[in-house]
């Protein structure tokens, strides 16, 4: 073997070496790389791109019939709580209004009435108790007076007569006087009937005078506004939409294999499409899917046919995200999201097992009419019985 040869042996051998090591080194540093990837990410954690977000749709939709005469917000627009989104023409309204309480003050007078027959039929049983007391003293004194021959038998007779006109006559206004008090017992002036009734439709009406204003339930933004001025709109017709965007949660469907380690209350981690990477959410699982989308559809799958083909179904599992984090970066409905959910901590429930203490959603723009409407009832009650009482300005 040549000098050159011997030395083209020892270097090939080395080359393999460095080969060699090169990649069993790779193959290390994949293992390493598959474990740290496996024990942080793979154990542990669900992820889903199939979420997107959703929140509160507060449609705006008449309670009575009426022409709309001005609009006062347009979609993307800023409304607060309580804020007139919509005004219809309210000269029916008013005229409705008006009447109900003529109707109120002419029903106090009527029942203050049927109070003074009251008195004016005990006044009249009275009377006829004195005229019967007369009638038989004078009856008394007769007799005495026949018995002493003083008298003869037709005054005797007569006496009679006049004191069992007398019995009739107050037997008459008894029944008169039992007839005027049952259209008033056990009640006032303010709890009769008839004027409850006519206060009902004071309260009605002035309820409809009010609504001509529609106002906003909550505070949010206007979408899907499709009503114009001059539409002529009935009660339910969807006329525009307040979407409270501080108030939104993500919907992320996942897979049902996925669900077997997902506890409410577990932690998730949120990004959006909106702005990528650089914006991360945070959230926590408030609810798991009851149902399957199939399940819920107009059409669900019958699964029972012949033609069956098993499809792995998806469940929306209900994350509520950090408020302070939607207001710094805001979220609008139905935006993609990619979702990361951190179920290593299994001590949640699967299901929630206690009812809500309180509301989840409310609002009481509708609940602030009853001063107003007691105040008037209680001042045209006052001007048309001075002796009434002042029942609704203390309510």
């Amino acid at each position: 073997m040549s000098q050159a040869t011997e030395k083209q042996v020892p270097a090939k051998s080395g080359q393999r070496k460095k080969s060699l090591m090169v990649f069993v080194s790779a193959l290390i540093l994949t293992g390493v790389g598959s474990a740290f990837w496996y024990f942080n990410y793979g154990i542990g954690s669900e992820s889903t791109d199939d979420a997107y977000v959703n929140g509160n749709l507060v449609q705006i939709t008449p309670e009575i019939v009426g022409t709309v005469t001005s609009i006062a917000a347009d979609d993307g627009d800023f409304v607060q709580k309580g804020q007139v989104l919509v005004h219809f023409d309210n000269s029916d309204a008013d005229i409705a209004f008006d009447s109900a309480e003529a109707n109120l003050a002419q029903s106090v007078r009527q029942v203050r009435a049927l109070f003074n027959n009251v008195e004016q039929a005990k006044a009249v049983v009275a009377e006829q108790k004195i005229g019967l007391r007369k009638a038989q003293s004078d009856l008394i004194r007769r007799q005495n007076m026949v018995k002493a021959g003083g008298l003869s038998q037709e005054e005797l007779s007569h006496a009679q007569d006049m004191m069992n006109s007398a019995e009739k006559a107050l037997a008459v206004a008894q029944q008169q006087l039992n007839s005027q008090e049952a259209l008033i017992k056990n009640t006032s002036i303010e709890t009769h009937p008839l004027v409850k009734a006519a206060i009902a439709k004071v309260r009605q009406t002035y309820l409809d005078k009010k609504r001509t204003d529609l106002v906003a339930p909550v505070s949010g933004y206007v979408a899907r506004r499709n009503v114009q001025v001059g539409q002529r709109v009935t009660p339910g017709a969807a006329l525009m939409a307040v979407v409270p965007l501080t108030n939104v949660w993500v919907d992320a469907n996942f897979k049902e294999t996925q669900l077997r380690d997902m506890r409410i209350g577990q932690d998730a981690t949120i990004i959006a499409d909106l702005y990528g990477d650089k914006v991360e959410y945070h959230g926590k699982v408030e609810s798991l899917g009851i149902g399957t989308g199939s399940a819920f559809s107009l059409l669900p799958a019958q699964n029972a046919t012949g033609n069956w083909i098993k499809v792995v179904q998806r469940l929306p599992v209900r994350i509520k995200l950090d408020e302070t984090e939607l207001t710094k970066n805001p979220l609008r409905i139905g935006l993609s999201m990619n979702v990361d959910v951190d179920t290593a901590n299994k001590n949640g429930e699967l299901l929630s097992i206690s009812a809500p203490k309180q509301a989840r959603y409310e609002t009481d723009v509708y609940t602030n009419h009853d001063e107003s409407i007691n105040s008037i009832i209680s001042q045209i009650i006052a001007e048309n019985d001075e002796s009434s009482s002042t029942l609704y300005a203390k309510k």
